[in-house]
This record gives C-alpha cells, structure tokens and sequence, in this order.
C-alpha cells in the first residue's frame, strides 16, 4: 500500500479527531490536510496511525488556542443563519457525535479538551497525550479528569425524578421537530408558560406567552430551530440546548411538573448563555 493509499485508510478517524477537537468541519478538514502536507516533508513513520494523531492533535491545539487568544465570540456570527439550515455534511457530523457533546467541549480550555477527546473518546493513552501539550503524563491525566468532570455534570434530582424529567423534555423536543400540535399538546400543561429573551424571536414578538393552545401553536410556526436542539443539563435541570457548527445558540430552561412542561424559557442572550453550566446527561 502506498503512502496515499494509507493515508486515505486513516482519514475518517483523523476527520472524527479533529471536528471532536474544533467542533468545524471545515477547520478539521483543514487540519486533516495540514496533517498530510507534513507527512509528505518527513522520510519515514514508523506508527503512521499514531503519528497522524499527534499531528493532528497538535494542529487542533493551535487552533483553539489562537481563537482562545483572539477571545472569539461566536453568537453574533451563528444566531442569524440558524433557519438556513447546515450544510449537510456539518449536519450529518453533528448528529454523528452530539450536539450537546460539541457544545460542552467548546467550553473547556484547549489543553482540556485536546487530553478529553484523546483518551476518553478516542482511547489514545496519556504517556502520547503528554507530549502533544507539553506536559508529563500525570498533569494530561488530571486535564481529562476536569474536563470529564465539566462535561458529565451532576444534577441535584434523584434518579428516578431525572428520568422522568428527562422522558418528558424528550417527548416535547421530538413534538416541536415534528411540529406536530396534538404531541404538542400532551406534553404541555394547560397553563404552560413560555418566556423568552428578545434575541430569540422575531421582531415584534411577545416575550412571553400562557396556554397550551397558544404556546404548541407558536411552536409549529417558529420551532424550526428544534432540529438542531439536543436534550442535556442545563444548570444542573434537564434542558433543551440548540446548537450550530458547534456553537450553542439558544439554550431551554425546561420546569417540569408530573408528566408535562409547565414552563420553559428561551435563553438565547450571549451573556446569559454563557453564564450557564452546560453538561450531559448519562445514557
């Protein structure tokens, strides 16, 4: 097998490394490249899968830490296009890993998130993890240790009432992607309210809104960002997080009462959204 051929062998691993990593496809593609273009300046490899991680993960750590040192702020950017739709190979990536994972990873610190996805995702041991951040195996190890702290999170309900919250915001997310208003209308008490901050909703919209009939109805007319929500904890409560190429863009405050939503707010002001704590909820 010639180098290409070996090369191309590895390419979907390395494309699932690095969007983890950058939460882009378009800047893993990049890095996948980068980490060809290398490849092709060096004599021989002598662990060509663990090479191409490396140099990869290197690549990806570059560039988290330059939109780290840029302090990019994403909102602005993601929170018009969001009714267009992503392409559908973004899309398709997004499904494939999580939407909720992505938005967790984009909060922790390039070093944390680098030693995350490399050994827990991708089962890389910490004495190669080490030397892609500079640092002894033991301080990789307690990198991935924080981060995976961040990203399980912890909720204040027992189990059993977790589960059930968690049942019902199912139920009323699959609804709203559906738009379909008699789903709609099981899952919400009678007197639901929903509230939300400006920058979610059209010009001239209420900001907030009572009744089952009124809120499934609003639901079926400006839900579309439900295809791209993904049920997670939410400051510590089961919520709804609705996320683009990576980048939270709206979060669901969820109150749940029985078996319905008796009240949900839109958070969608960059302040607010990234003030909340962001975590996922086990299988």
């Amino acid at each position: 097998m010639d180098l290409a051929a070996e090369f191309e062998a590895e390419r979907g691993r390395l494309r699932g490394l690095a969007y983890r990593m950058l939460g882009s496809a378009a800047e893993a593609d990049d890095a996948v490249q980068e980490a060809w273009l290398r490849l092709n300046r060096v004599d021989s490899v002598d662990n060509l899968a663990a090479w191409l991680t490396t140099v990869v993960s290197r690549v990806c750590l570059d560039v988290l830490r330059s939109r780290k040192a840029r302090r990019e702020e994403p909102f602005d950017v993601v929170l018009e296009p969001v009714d267009d739709g992503d392409p559908a190979d973004e899309a398709a990536l997004a499904d494939s890993v999580g939407r909720a994972l992505l938005v967790v990873l984009a909060a922790l610190g390039p070093a944390e998130r680098i030693a995350f996805v490399l050994h827990d995702l991708f089962a890389v041991p910490f004495d190669r993890i080490a030397p892609v951040l500079d640092r002894t195996p033991v301080a990789a190890k307690k990198l991935a240790s924080r981060a995976r702290q961040r990203v399980r999170g912890t909720a204040p309900l027992p189990p059993a009432d977790l589960a059930r919250h968690r049942r019902v915001v199912d139920a009323f997310l699959a609804a709203a992607r559906g738009g379909d208003l008699t789903a709609l209308l099981d899952v919400l008490a009678p007197d639901v309210v929903r509230r939300a901050d400006a920058a979610a909703l059209p010009a001239g919209a209420a900001l907030e809104t009572r009744g089952a009939r009124a809120v499934a109805e609003e639901i079926r007319v400006f839900g579309k960002r439900a295809r791209f929500g993904e049920t997670a904890l939410v400051d510590g409560a089961v919520g709804v997080v609705v996320a683009l190429r990576g980048r939270l863009v709206l979060a669901l405050a969820v109150t749940v009462e029985g078996e319905r939503v008796a009240a949900y707010e839109v958070i969608a002001d960059p302040a607010r959204l990234a003030a909340l704590h962001v975590s996922l909820l086990s299988a």
